[in-house]
């Protein structure tokens, strides 16, 4: 019999390497995503995290709502507290920018957190954050990577039981909430919304943002109804993601007049919905340089703006306005993450909605970005469009953005790698001027409007963004796109 404090050995056939993507790894429970595997990456963490000598400052350990979360962090805290390192383990799930400030506020090593964030619900994931906030740079989770996949080859890691861990005070039940809510009040202007009387919708997915979006809003005098506000591992059926697709309930609230404002995030809140009057959805590509148009206004900040090369160039056209200094990055949140972390930048923002600003924690918070709409509305005292078109009566012309999804069979994945790989002269009559490599391939056209083609690494699919100052080229660069990736 195994002593629990020794090394676990199991004598495995095959076993899928671990790969950590955009934001973590990820895989279906029950098939890649499982007990032993995830012990496996957290002795990883462990070890990474002992070999940079800050293992004893502790990791604060958090999940969401999905099948198993909590499951999958009290594992996790047995074999952390096996290599002897202090874990903050969350009392409930806890949304994903919760975490992020927690590491900060107790100066840990790190953070552990269960969670496929929008995925389709049979998907669970780990995303480990450094004790920066943020989430891990490639170089942070390839080193991970590497050792995760020696320890593989014989399922190694450490584990001892959760009484003896609490019995040596090496695993504490903790309450994240108080700390949140009293920083992010500090951080938005609820005495105007308080005063504006705004009656919200909130629709949290069933998500991690139960009593922290609609608790705050009610603190500050909202009339507040929360939509999809139990728990359901299901997600209602869908991705818990707060596409206008997926928010049905909340847009017909709004459109009915229920509500002045509609906010939804994601299931472990790190992404933002909003509907505005009307029953209008805002995409982020929107709302990223209305808030930036409004903070740079209403907070006098200084510093640039980052978004990703996916992300709409609305924000380099409100830049201007203010003098403001874009930064353009990879898609992937660390990045713009890292940018707050050196001062560099009061606004950071993607297309997949995802925000942040100056003074924050470096990960996206679509709690935040949800109660600054809130804001907006209730200082400006208009509507978001109305908001939207005076940006685009300021700039001079209008801008149209979208990402479509295209699914693709392997010989068309393969096709479209080889001409990706080609120089291209034109799409829709419009003349190629520049080709951004900075992550998939984007266009750039000479009347300012892009593409930009992007290969999932996970699933057949190319992401085409699509930009342009008219309607007519807009449509027209969207079937020239999906041409070109289909053909």
């Amino acid at each position: 019999m195994i002593s629990q404090e020794t090394a676990k050995e199991a004598t495995v056939s095959h076993t899928a390497p671990i790969k950590f993507g955009t934001s973590g790894w990820r895989g279906i429970i029950a098939d890649d995503f499982t007990f032993q595997r995830v012990k496996v990456v957290t002795q990883a963490i462990a070890q990474y995290l002992m070999e940079e000598g800050i293992a004893e400052r502790g990791v604060v350990v958090g999940y969401d709502t999905r099948f198993l979360s909590e499951r999958f962090a009290l594992e996790t805290a047995r074999v952390l507290a096996a290599n002897d390192i202090p874990v903050y383990l969350s009392d409930r799930d806890a949304p994903t920018p919760v975490i992020s400030f927690e590491i900060l506020r107790r100066r840990a090593a790190g953070g552990i957190n269960f969670t496929a964030s929008h995925n389709p619900p049979e998907y669970n994931g780990i995303k480990f954050s450094p004790a920066w906030g943020g989430p891990a740079l490639p170089e942070t989770t390839k080193a991970i990577e590497n050792i995760a996949n020696e320890l593989m080859k014989t399922f190694n890691y450490r584990e001892i039981s959760l009484d003896e861990a609490k019995k040596r005070g090496l695993v504490t039940l903790e309450d994240f909430r108080p700390h949140y809510l009293a920083d992010i009040k500090k951080k938005i202007n609820f005495e105007a919304i308080g005063k504006a009387k705004l009656k919200v919708g909130v629709d949290v997915l069933y998500g991690t943002a139960k009593d922290y979006l609609d608790t705050l809003l009610r603190d500050a005098g909202c009339e507040v109804t929360v939509f999809h506000d139990k728990r359901d591992p299901y997600f209602g059926g869908r991705p818990p993601e707060p596409a206008e697709e997926n928010i049905e309930d909340l847009i017909a609230g709004v459109k009915l007049g229920r509500f002045d404002i509609g906010l939804a995030t994601d299931g472990d809140a790190d992404r933002f919905g909003v509907i505005d009057r009307g029953g209008r959805f805002i995409p982020a590509n929107y709302l990223i340089p209305l808030l930036l148009d409004y903070l740079k206004k209403t907070r006098g900040w200084s510093g640039g703006v980052a978004r990703s090369v996916a992300t709409s160039h609305l924000i380099d056209a409100v830049a201007k306005l203010h003098g403001l200094q874009v930064y353009e990055t990879p898609v992937g949140f660390k990045f713009i993450g890292d940018l707050i972390t050196q001062d560099k930048i009061s606004i950071g923002g993607e297309e997949s909605a995802g925000l942040t600003i100056k003074g924050h924690v470096p990960e996206k918070d679509g709690i935040l970005a949800c109660l600054l709409a809130a804001e907006v509305v209730a200082v400006e005292g208009r509507s978001l469009s109305e908001l939207l078109e005076d940006i685009f009566n300021r700039i001079g012309h209008r801008i149209y953005t979208d990402r479509i999804n295209i699914h693709l069979n392997d010989a068309i994945k393969e096709g479209l790698k080889k001409k990706l790989a080609e120089p291209k002269e034109s799409f829709a009559g419009v003349k190629v001027t520049g080709i951004d490599r900075t992550d998939g391939v984007k266009y750039l056209l000479e009347d300012g409007s892009w593409l930009l083609l992007r290969l999932s690494g996970t699933e057949p699919v190319a992401r085409l963004y699509v930009e342009a100052g008219s309607e007519p080229v807009f449509h027209k660069l969207i079937a020239a796109g999906k041409e070109f990736a289909l053909s």
